[in-house]
């Protein structure tokens, strides 16, 4: 049965002191991160790893200036540390694919050892659509990364050969969506309003309502279901991801709640949003964590060699035990929906549909 190692880590745990539990997990091995920001979850993800010297590190993001920022700070920080940034737009194919290729063609790293999907965007106002059609949350949180670790799995295969199972590790950093949401078969791009949706794919409402939104019966786009949606996707992806590869090849996959931190990622929410969080945190219905903090279920997910044992069993009703995490701990507070094994396989089809490609290994 999959468990941690550490009973005590919990939401204060700083994500260096996970590293250092895990030292000689870390040391000589080569890490992607993407999402890499100064004063972002990502970077102090970044900086755990870097903290125990990785032979490389390669952090992933849009902006190439931003990317540049981090590399700068890391080097000071760790000048024994190889850094390396790889510039990615998750939300389009056509720059993922290139990405990736990028990776496969770098002949000094033969394997990858871990993954952390990392990036994300959250709130966006208006339904968008992307460059390759697919609602802007899905396309960018779950179709992009799904996409990147696909196509440079190769590496990552490499990475476990003649390894124990699990030394090889994808994390999808997915939120607490998973606990509240399905996915939305039946209208991925929010074109129906709400109430005419299967029962089983219809909002929470009386949960969004708490976060300031009403009337939602009656609508058809929502940003924070938008989000919501892509999340259960990043845990989806992961049992499905499993399925395929651990028992193979061993790779392992895991997706994890980093907890609610204060960072950038809900700029996009506007002030009436913004007001019933803070009315939310002050009833006691959560706190923020550091950026360490946040970083630290992420480096549970990608060292503990305890999550690899019974990984994708059940307990205690709770289907995949194992592949979700929350503060440094598995978690059962996932809907059965978010941690189907049907539902999983239901998605890895659609997103190979959604890309024109499928991935056999």
């Amino acid at each position: 049965m999959a468990s941690t190692t550490y009973a005590d880590f919990n939401e204060t745990t700083e994500g260096i002191d996970v590293a250092k539990s895990f030292s000689d997990r870390i040391s000589g091995k080569t890490i992607l991160v993407t999402g890499v920001n100064l004063g972002g979850v990502g970077f102090s993800t970044a900086q755990a790893f870097a903290s125990q010297l990785p032979a490389h590190l390669i952090i992933a993001g849009r902006n190439p200036s931003k990317v540049e920022e981090c590399l700068k700070a890391l080097r000071a920080e760790f000048p024994g540390v190889e850094c390396r940034g790889l510039e990615i737009d998750l939300s389009t194919q056509q720059s993922v694919r290139s990405a990736a290729e990028r990776v496969m063609t770098w002949e000094d790293i033969p394997a990858v050892d871990i993954v952390v999907n990392n990036a994300g965007v959250m709130g966006i106002q208006e339904r968008t659509l992307s460059q390759d059609g697919i609602e802007m949350h899905f396309a960018t949180n779950h179709i992009g990364h799904w996409l990147f670790t696909c196509l440079i799995m190769p590496k990552l295969i490499k990475s476990a050969e003649s390894r124990s199972e699990g030394i090889a590790r994808v994390v999808n950093v997915t939120s607490a969506s998973p606990t509240v949401s399905g996915m939305r078969w039946s209208d991925l791009n929010f074109d129906a309003t709400n109430r005419t949706l299967p029962e089983d794919e219809q909002p929470q409402y009386e949960w969004f309502k708490a976060w300031g939104y009403n009337d939602l019966e009656n609508q058809s786009y929502n940003p924070l279901d938008g989000y919501n949606r892509s999340k259960v996707a990043n845990l989806l992806s992961a049992i499905c991801m499993n399925q395929r590869l651990f028992e193979k090849h061993g790779v392992l996959s895991i997706a994890v709640h980093p907890g609610l931190i204060e960072t950038e990622l809900g700029r996009n929410f506007p002030s009436s949003t913004l007001e019933a969080i803070q009315v939310l945190k002050r009833q006691g219905f959560f706190n923020y964590k550091t950026l360490g903090a946040g970083a630290s279920t992420s480096v549970v997910a990608a060292l503990d060699p305890a999550l690899a044992k019974g990984v994708g069993s059940s307990r205690g009703g709770c289907m995949n035990w194992g592949s979700y995490l929350m503060d440094c701990q598995i978690s059962d507070k996932a809907s059965p929906l978010a941690v189907s094994s049907d539902g999983a396989e239901r998605l890895w089809k659609l997103s190979e549909e959604l890309v024109g490609q499928v991935f056999i290994w």
